[in-house]
């Protein structure tokens, strides 16, 4: 059978230093959640380029307005787009550019393995 225990332990202070380290990325999984849908990654490079209305990204993307709506609830909820309204219009922007940095990041990277 297979000793699954290390034969030597790293010091306390240095895994007390480590635990710390891992508060820093708290959270972080459920941008990357949101990231995981394809339709919430395309929406997001969409508002990256323009503002949109739900009416013009569901003409883009062919989806019904009330798919589109529910998706930008969650982008709205993790702070990633901000909206305006102009009338009885509402138009939808990235919230700052961080997440466009992350798709770009995804993309160089996706694009190095083929």
């Amino acid at each position: 059978m297979p000793n699954d225990l290390c034969d030597s332990f790293c010091p306390s202070e240095n895994l007390n230093h480590l635990r710390n380290k891992v508060l820093e990325v708290a959270g972080l999984s459920e941008i990357f959640k949101v990231l995981g849908d394809e339709t919430r990654t395309k929406i997001l490079y969409l508002l990256a380029h323009q503002e949109l209305c739900v009416c013009d990204l569901a003409s883009i993307l062919d989806m019904s307005l009330p798919a589109i709506s529910h998706h930008l609830r969650l982008l709205k909820a993790l702070r990633l787009v901000k909206y305006h309204r102009d009338g009885k219009m509402v138009y939808y922007s990235l919230d700052d550019a961080h997440i466009l940095n992350l798709i770009r990041e995804a993309q160089a990277h996706f694009a190095e393995g083929r």
